[in-house]
């Protein structure tokens, strides 16, 4: 009698693609770089501070005094004191925070080799929001950055860059950090999306 056994074939759940296994490679290592990229911007613009012994104008005695008296005395910049730059520390932290979880979450989906629709789903949503964060504490600080470079002659801002070069290096730095943080953000948010539509495909 013919035996009538038939294999059982994998669901579509247990099916395992190669893309899936790369692309989750890909994705552990965009989220350990943002992590680093993250902190290095977060270390950069906290430690943005310095002092300088400047020549402040006093005016004159008189008002026919022909010549102008300036004071010596010591200013201080730091970060603290431009709350776009303590927003910037904020966003970046968060993301730090964020990309920290979401490397440990995606080793673990990895090492069980599945990918949950509803992890691809959350993670797709919060990649952007977290995109729009650091984006956006991005182009704070970068503004920051270019006022302190060029300064604005039509509001009377002049520029700081000259006299505290250390500190605009810092705070120019941190942002160019943070924009390789928002570019891995993007990267991030278009693998989500692809894994996610590639799931649901198959």
């Amino acid at each position: 009698m013919a035996s009538t056994y038939k294999p059982e074939t994998p669901s579509r759940s247990e099916k395992q693609s190669p893309s899936g296994g790369n692309c989750s490679a890909v994705d552990v290592t965009l989220r350990v770089l943002l992590f680093a990229a993250s902190l290095s911007a977060v270390v950069v613009m906290v430690t943005s501070k310095e002092t300088k012994l400047v020549a402040l104008p006093v005016p004159p005695f008189s008002v026919q005094s022909s010549f102008q008296v300036y004071l010596l005395s010591s200013l201080h910049f730091n970060f603290n004191f431009l709350s776009l730059c303590r927003y910037f520390v904020v966003a970046l932290s968060i993301a730090v925070v964020y990309s920290l979880i979401t490397t440990i979450v995606s080793l673990s989906v990895m090492a069980k080799r599945v990918s949950p629709k509803l992890y691809l789903l959350l993670l797709a949503f919060w990649d952007v929001v977290m995109l729009g964060l650091v984006g956006s504490a991005t182009g704070a600080s970068t503004a920051v950055a270019y006022i302190g470079l060029k300064g604005n002659k039509h509001t009377g801002w002049s520029e700081i860059c000259s006299v505290y070069g250390k500190y605009c290096r810092h705070i120019g730095s941190g942002s160019a950090v943070a924009l390789v943080a928002s570019i891995l953000l993007i990267l991030l948010s278009v693998l989500s999306t692809y894994s996610l539509y590639k799931r649901v495909r198959d």
